[in-house]
C-alpha cells in the first residue's frame, strides 16, 4: 500500500528518481575506472560538482514541501542549510588533530592565533561522529521549533513571515562573522582532512560522498511524497489555499504548519552536512540572504508544488551559473533576476508545468484512433448479417 501511494500519479517523479538512480552507479565506475583519456570519463571536479548539485537539490526539496504544499515562503532556508554545514565542519575540523598548521593535539589553528587556552565547551562531543550528526538535525530543528512556534502562533503568514525568515539568516551571517564566536571567523572552517577515517581528498571517498548525497536525496523525496500523499498533505493544502476556513473548520493550523517546518528545516541541515566535505569549506557567506533568495528560485523555475520540479530547478539553475559564471560572472546576477521575472510572468507552473502543457496539447492535437463500433464491425466481418 506504501509504494502504491507513493508512485499513484507521479510518473514525472520516478523518471527524475530513476535518472538519479543511474547516475548514481555510472559516475563512481566512470570516475574511478577508465583512464582519463577515455572519452566516456568523469573527472574528479564533475563528480564533487554533481554532489553540490544533488545537496541543492534536496535543499530546494525542503523549501518546495512548505513553499509547495503548505504555502509557507522561507527566504532564511539557507539559514538551516548552512548550519548543518557548520555542524559538520566542526566534526571534521576535530578530525585534523595534530595535522594542523600549528600542531597543537586540541586547539585549532584560528584558536592558536587567536590565543585561547582551551577548547570551547561548545565544541565539545564532536570528535565523535554520532554527536555530530545528532547535533546537524537537533541544532537546525531546535532553532526552527523556536522561531515557527512564535512565529505561527502570532499568525504571522506571507510576505511578513519571508521578511522575518531573511532576518533570522541575516543576523546569523553577522554573528557567525565575529572571530569571538569560535567559528573561524570570516574565512569559516576548511582544510579538512578525513571523515570517518578516511582521506577526503581521495576518489573513493568523493565518489562515496555524491553516492551518499544521491541516496538523501531519493530517501527526502520519498519522505516528502508520502507527506503529501497523506492525510497531513492534504490538510496542508487547505491551510495553503484557505487557511482561515481550515481553521474554522477544527484544525489547529499552527501544529501542521510547525511540524512541517521543522521537518523541512532538518532536510536542509541534512543537504548543508553533505555539501561541506564535498566543497572544502563552510564560512558565513553561506547565510548570505541571498542564496535563500535563490532556493526560492530554482524551485520556482522547476515548479512549485510538485516536488520533483524543484529537483529539475535546482539542477538546471545551478548548471546554468556554472556555465554563467564562467563565460560572463559579472553578468550572472542580471540572469538570475530576469529569470525568476520571466518564470513569474511566462511560467507560474515552472519547466515541469511547461512540459505537461506541451505533453497534454500533444495529445489533444493527436488523438488516439476510436475503436470500431458493434454495428460496423457487424458490417465488416465476412458472412455478417445486417
Amino acid at each position: 500500500m506504501l509504494t502504491q501511494r507513493l508512485l499513484t500519479s507521479d510518473r514525472g517523479g520516478m523518471i527524475v528518481l530513476g535518472i538519479i538512480a543511474v547516475a548514481l552507479v555510472l559516475v563512481p565506475i566512470l570516475n574511478m575506472t577508465l583512464p582519463r583519456e577515455s572519452p566516456f570519463y568523469v573527472s574528479n571536479f564533475t563528480v564533487a560538482l554533481l554532489g553540490k548539485f544533488l545537496c541543492f537539490a534536496l535543499l530546494a526539496l525542503a523549501v518546495d514541501l512548505i513553499w509547495g504544499y503548505a504555502g509557507i515562503l522561507s527566504l532564511g532556508h539557507g539559514a538551516f542549510f548552512a548550519l548543518g554545514g557548520y555542524a559538520m565542519g566542526m566534526y571534521l575540523m576535530r578530525q585534523i588533530g595534530e595535522r594542523g598548521v600549528y600542531g597543537h593535539p586540541e586547539l585549532l589553528d584560528f584558536m592558536v592565533v587567536m590565543n585561547w587556552e582551551s577548547l570551547p565547551w561548545y565544541w565539545q562531543g564532536f570528535d565523535m561522529f554520532w554527536f555530530a550528526a545528532l547535533m546537524i538535525l537537533l541544532i537546525p530543528g531546535l532553532l526552527a521549533l523556536v522561531f515557527g512556534w512564535l512565529a505561527f502562533r502570532s499568525r504571522v503568514t506571507g510576505v511578513y513571515f519571508a521578511i522575518i525568515t531573511q532576518a533570522l539568516t541575516y543576523a546569523l551571517m553577522l554573528a557567525f562573522f565575529r572571530n569571538e564566536m569560535g567559528f573561524g571567523g570570516n574565512n569559516g572552517l576548511n582544510d579538512f582532512k578525513t571523515i570517518l577515517g578516511f582521506e577526503i581528498a581521495t576518489r573513493a571517498t568523493r565518489a562515496g560522498l555524491f553516492v551518499a548525497s544521491g541516496i538523501a536525496l531519493i530517501l527526502g523525496y520519498l519522505s516528502c511524497r508520502y507527506i503529501v500523499t497523506s492525510r497531513m498533505g492534504r490538510v496542508l493544502v487547505s491551510i495553503r489555499d484557505a487557511e482561515s476556513r481550515t481553521r474554522f473548520s477544527g484544525y489547529k493550523v499552527e501544529s501542521y504548519k510547525l511540524w512541517v517546518f521543522v521537518y523541512s528545516s532538518m532536510m536542509a541541515a541534512v543537504a548543508g552536512a553533505l555539501y561541506v566535505p564535498q566543497v572544502g569549506i563552510i564560512n558565513p557567506g553561506e547565510f548570505s540572504p541571498l542564496n535563500s533568495i535563490e532556493v526560492v528560485v530554482w524551485v520556482a523555475t522547476g515548479g512549485r508544488g510538485t516536488l520533483y520540479g524543484a529537483i529539475v530547478g535546482a539542477f538546471s539553475v545551478n548548471y546554468a551559473k556554472t556555465f554563467f559564471t564562467t563565460w560572463s560572472p559579472q553578468t550572472w546576477l542580471f540572469v538570475l533576476g530576469s529569470l525568476f521575472v520571466l518564470v513569474t510572468l511566462l511560467l507560474p507552473k515552472g519547466l515541469v508545468g511547461l512540459f505537461n502543457h506541451l505533453k497534454r496539447k500533444q495529445r489533444e492535437d493527436n488523438p488516439p484512433p476510436e475503436a470500431p463500433s458493434e454495428d460496423a464491425a457487424t458490417i465488416k466481418s465476412p458472412g455478417g448479417a445486417a
